[in-house]
């Protein structure tokens, strides 16, 4: 293709969308100046891409660098991969050179665009992180690539959750690094615990290009980055467990709509205080059997095995919702982990405290520049433009698409629309075509599974319980025959090719797309339209024919959850035997239902970056101190000046001037370090209570600046002071400073915490009441 239609984005009408029309007018210079690149030999090619290197600090490429860099970047591709980048692959090169958020479909080449605009941007003498969604998906990139950037003259590197330090600090050390996003965001945390700048594996940050950006700002963004620090033994109580395992909803205890909160009736109190020996719960000798109710309620009630976690290898491990993936080294916080722990009859793990935490919003405005590319932007394009300032560039695809995806089929009840579910899948087995079902958790995924097999319909599961098998499988899910269950199938990040991977020739791809290519079944609609669509899009890559169903039921969770009216009046078709809806007025439930969804998902995100935009800016203030007390005199200076005689003292009995400075240092950064646990713990408590505050008519938000800001404003004398009376008893061993035998350790070992980012009990219920509000006067506004 020479061209693609100028203006491709415009008829979008969208105000955060982009003209691509400038990049378009360099394709024939690129083609032309392409002749003469092949003409080089590889070294002549490295050179060529070496001699486009420039300083950081010099202006960006001009129209003509950037000709070179996409024909160089071209021809490195086709050598290193036997792949050409299409013209459209070359428009997403560009417009993130340009800072933007890049909408390419599935199957369309986002890797390789994302490679070439990395390597251009370390070319102009940029340090480049490519974030990704996964572990997998980062090393494979990397590695994936690799041969393009080594023909660029360009380093790449990638970390993951098993890289050592070392590995690390290479990774860091090269011109583009990938990795996850929680990968990267803990090593930014574990970095501000360093108390040598040797141990330090990163650098300053510059520029991020995001992989599958609308999961990673949009959807991550709701469950911040927390890195806890161990200390003892967790406690765990298995009394309590027991009791509360024999409650009964309804008679002993009551759960909220959104199921985010259960508590106790007067009977089920009464049941738990006669069940722990007549205590009394609510007086204040009895709080902590209280807390250890509440949290053993909440495990018990509110989540649920092989949906929130599941349990292998005699352990709890959490499961990303967003991903469908276990979430290593991730757990609740203390009381409720040790409460899940406690209701699978395990042993407690360790408990600790929160060291620090960032959000994602937080994580990424450290970078100079971003951009970015999904399949699946413009849907949210108005977020990324608020929270990070981004605009979207769309870019049409090589071949249009010509998946055919079919209306939703609608039932009464979920066991109706799984029954029909089984049966469209058996039906279409029967001819050979390969069939994709995603599932919105691990339970489904199961449950769909064990249906199939009593069909005579044999599948391969994928979720979270094997997901290290994900690339095999996901891989294969378009060869002949083949049926994948798979949980959040959004954002897995491997293409399927019709005939399968293994097998890779024309006949088996032509077998399969006669057969009307990859069948895409969703069991439900998942909260987000957008996620609908991610899972749409797996099926009819690169023009390849294709095709959707997506089923929904009135008792689908998310109906009853955000149309609870939803089957007043529903009736199923007479002539179908498993309860199927035809009414428009039910189809109407179910979108409305999605729709609230989305916009309590937006409030929530949005009440998190207000609240966090305060503490980044904290931790900024506090994160310059730090570093001028890790790389300067500073905390020496400061020691010796606050407690002169003491400092005096000290000298006289230390020779080394230098062991002298760095117990001021390790000293002063203890303090730092704890002073911000504790008042990031302190934030945590206001947060948890100043929803209280909207009874007495005061706003939360104002009400939390009112109270954290004064907070913050003590730290830092308060961090010389127990600095000083530190100096004054803490003892020096052969290594230099004690803070052990003075009583202060720092943590052995460290995890993160899975937490969402949502701390009052009623945020979740506000944020629905806000968008019912708001949708109401809509409709109230088109009525008149």
């Amino acid at each position: 293709m020479r061209r693609v239609k100028a203006g491709f984005s415009r008829f979008l009408d969208r105000p955060a969308t982009v003209d691509i029309s400038r990049y378009e007018e360099l394709l024939t210079s690129i083609e032309w100046r392409e002749k003469k690149v092949g003409e080089l030999s590889d070294d002549e090619l490295t050179s060529a891409a070496t001699e486009l290197r420039r300083e950081a600090d010099e202006p960006g490429f001009d129209d003509k660098a950037l000709i070179e860099l996409c024909a160089l970047g071209r021809e490195a591709a086709k050598r290193a991969l036997d792949e050409r980048p299409y013209d459209v692959q070359l428009l997403g090169t560009m417009e993130l050179l340009e800072g933007h958020v890049v909408q390419m479909a599935t199957g369309e080449g986002k890797t390789l665009a994302g490679a070439l605009a990395a390597a251009g941007y370390a070319l102009q003498g940029h340090a480049v992180h490519v974030m990704s969604v996964n572990d997998y998906l980062a090393q494979r990139d990397a590695e994936w690539m690799g041969p393009i950037y080594a023909m660029l003259g360009v380093s790449v590197g990638w970390v993951s959750q098993t890289s050592t330090q070392e590995e690390r600090r290479a990774a860091y050390a090269a011109d583009v690094t990938y990795g996850s996003v929680s990968e990267i965001g803990f090593d930014v945390l574990r970095d501000r615990l360093c108390t040598s700048v040797d141990d330090m594996v990163g650098r300053p940050p510059d520029v991020v290009i995001v992989d599958e950006a609308d999961s990673v700002l949009i959807d991550e963004a709701k469950v911040p980055l927390v890195l806890a620090g161990s200390s003892d033994e967790g406690q765990s109580d298995p009394e309590v467990a027991k009791v509360v395992r024999a409650l009964k909803p309804g008679q002993h205890y009551e759960k909220d709509e959104d199921g985010r909160n259960a508590w106790l009736t007067t009977r089920g109190a009464k049941v738990v205080e006669k069940a722990l020996g007549g205590v009394d719960l609510y007086s204040g000798e009895h709080s902590d059997r209280l807390a250890a109710v509440n949290a053993a309620l909440h495990a018990h009630a509110l989540l649920e095995r092989d949906v929130d976690y599941i349990v292998r290898d005699g352990k709890v491990h959490l499961i990303n919702s967003s991903r469908g993936r276990i979430a290593l080294r991730q757990r609740w916080p203390d009381g409720l982990q040790a409460a899940v722990e406690a209701k699978e009859r395990l042993r407690p793990t360790e408990s600790g405290e929160v060291l620090d935490s960032i959000s994602v919003q937080g994580l990424i405005s450290r970078y100079v520049t971003v951009c970015g590319m999904t399949g699946t932007a413009v849907a949210v394009s108005e977020q990324l433009r608020e929270f990070y300032e981004l605009r979207v560039a769309v870019i049409p695809p090589n071949t249009p698409c010509v998946r055919e995806d079919e209306p939703d089929r609608m039932y009464d009840t979920v066991e109706n629309k799984e029954a029909a579910i089984v049966r469209e899948i058996a039906e279409v087995h029967k001819d050979g075509r390969p069939i994709l079902i995603g599932t919105r958790d691990v339970a489904e995924s199961e449950r769909l599974a064990k249906m199939l097999a009593d069909a005579e319909v044999e599948c391969v599961v994928l979720n979270a319980k094997n997901d290290a098998q994900e690339a095999a499988i996901v891989a294969e899910a378009g060869a002949y025959q083949a049926v994948t269950v798979s949980t959040q199938m959004a954002g897995r990040g491997t293409d399927i090719r019709l005939g399968g991977r293994a097998s890779g020739d024309a006949e088996a791809h032509d077998k399969v797309a006669d057969l009307g290519g990859l069948l895409v079944i969703g069991t439900g609609r998942y909260p987000s339209s957008r996620l609908d669509d991610q899972l749409r899009g797996r099926s009819g890559r690169q023009g390849d024919p294709g095709g959707s169903i997506m089923f929904a039921s009135l008792n689908d969770d998310q109906v009853i959850q955000y149309a609870p009216d939803a089957t007043a009046g529903a009736e199923p078709d007479e002539e179908d035997d498993l309860g199927r809806l035809l009414d428009p007025t039910s189809k109407r439930f179910i979108d409305h239902a999605q729709k609230v969804s989305e916009g309590v998902q937006l409030e929530i995100h949005r009440n998190t970056w207000r609240y966090t935009r305060l503490i980044e800016h904290q931790r900024k203030v506090l994160l310059e101190y730090r570093d001028e007390l890790l790389t300067t005199d500073l905390a020496a200076t400061t020691l010796a000046s606050q407690a002169e005689e003491r400092w005096k003292e000290l000298t006289e009995d230390i020779e080394d001037e230098k062991v002298l400075d760095d117990a001021a240092r390790q000293i002063m950064l203890y303090h730092l370090d704890q002073r911000w646990t504790e008042h990031l713990a302190f934030l945590a408590d206001v947060r948890e209570t100043i929803h209280l505050r909207a009874l007495a008519k005061e706003t939360p938000i104002d009400e939390f600046h009112r109270t954290a800001i004064p907070e913050f404003r003590k730290i830092q004398d308060e961090i010389t002071d127990r600095a000083v009376e530190t100096l004054k008893t803490v003892g020096f061993g052969p290594d230099g400073v004690d803070l052990v035998s003075d009583g202060l350790r720092r943590p052995s070992a460290t995890w993160t915490y899975m937490i969402h980012d949502n701390p009052f009990d009623t945020d979740a219920e506000q944020a629905l009441q806000r968008v019912r509000a708001m949708i109401k006067k809509v409709r109230g506004g088109s009525r008149r």
